[in-house]
């Protein structure tokens, strides 16, 4: 297994050790200014990309080290910063790489698939059947995944162990690594270091600023919030507060917000805060649900299929009545109850005024 690929195990840096290779170095010394230069290149692409490009490894053993040098330089470098949507952001693009790179060595190497398994606290095991993880590890690390098929009822369980096809193993494991370096980042950094990072950290800091500033202004507009059903609501504030959503959580927010009148730029601005957003992917989609370059004109889906798709979440005494099975329907009777509540505080307000003279 090639270590540069997997930067945090270990054993990566064990290496690393054995080259000579120490802290001092890597924030002064000519010899890892390259290295420097990558872990820079490594931040900067986790805030455009939600992802790190792979590069060439040719050169052996020199090359191996400068990629894990590179991956501690930008956890330094995040660290200095200090911005929580930048760690979240960080996190997800070194998990997506990892996922990536498991990809490429399911088949070859499923031994160093299990051993990185292991170095991220997940039990797995390699049977004829194929990857299995204990059910408690996968509980924890799937929990970031909210469609129906990843629940454990709807998985195969073999003492104690859930059976996952390559694919969805890796995908568990990506979320396993986003998990550790949210927990382990920011870094405890002397004040000293710090101070030589900010010379580095200018350009990243003016990246991320223009990100979100470019985003920061999203709004509902004349959509009022307080009277969307509850599922609308929970994948509306999750989507502002940074989490990701199943595709189908996407599609039904999309859809019930263009249905009420949103166009595609003003729901691009609410994805916006996704730890994966990525522009031009997101717009497609989102225009892709509202007829804009599909010629299907998508209706948000009704309450029965948002309840088969895991994503009806804490419905009220109004979602429970017998007229509402939309979350249209919901919005609109809503909207009714509060105009007719108002019209009656208004008469009150008028029976007073008359009582008094």
């Amino acid at each position: 297994m090639n270590l540069a690929r997997f930067p945090f195990l270990n054993e990566a840096f064990s290496f690393a050790e054995e080259q000579g290779a120490d802290l001092e170095s890597l924030l002064e010394g000519t010899a890892f200014e390259e290295a420097r230069s990558r872990g820079k290149q490594r931040v900067l692409e986790a805030i455009g990309n939600s992802d790190i490009s792979d590069i060439s490894l040719a050169g052996g053993e020199f090359d191996r080290l400068l990629e894990i040098m590179s991956y501690i330089y930008a956890r330094m470098l995040v660290s200095s910063i200090d911005d929580h949507y930048l760690t979240r952001r960080y996190s997800l693009a070194e998990a997506v790489k990892l996922n990536r790179n498991l990809s490429h060595i399911l088949s070859s190497d499923p031994d160093a698939v299990i051993g990185v398994a292991g170095e991220l606290d997940a039990n797995a095991v390699a049977a004829d059947k194929g990857l299995m993880m204990h059910f408690t590890d996968f509980l924890r690390f799937s929990s970031r995944i909210k469609s129906p098929e990843w629940k454990l009822v709807n998985t195969e369980v073999f003492d104690g162990y859930v059976f996952l096809p390559g694919t969805s193993f890796c995908r568990v494991l990506q979320n396993a690594l986003q998990d550790r370096l949210e927990r382990e980042i920011p870094l405890h950094l002397p004040e000293e270091m710090k101070r030589s990072l900010t010379k580095v950290t200018g350009d990243i800091v003016n990246e991320l600023e223009a990100r979100k500033s470019r985003f920061e202004d999203g709004g509902l507009g004349e959509v009022d919030a307080e009277l969307f059903p509850p599922c609308m609501r929970v994948l509306l504030a999750n989507t502002q507060n940074g989490v990701n959503l199943p595709h189908t959580g996407r599609f039904a927010l999309t859809s019930f917000l263009h249905n009420l009148g949103m166009d595609s730029e003003e729901i691009l601005l609410l994805f916006s805060k996704s730890p994966d957003f990525d522009e031009s992917k997101t717009l497609y989609q989102i225009k892709h649900i509202t007829g804009e370059t599909s010629g299907t004109e998508y209706t948000a889906p009704e309450c029965a299929t948002m309840k088969s798709h895991g994503i009806c979440y804490e419905p009220d005494r109004l979602c429970a009545s017998d007229k509402v099975n939309h979350p249209l329907v919901y919005y609109r009777a809503k909207s009714f109850l509060r105009s007719k509540e108002q019209k009656g505080k208004g008469a009150e307000g008028k029976a007073e005024k008359k009582d008094s003279t």
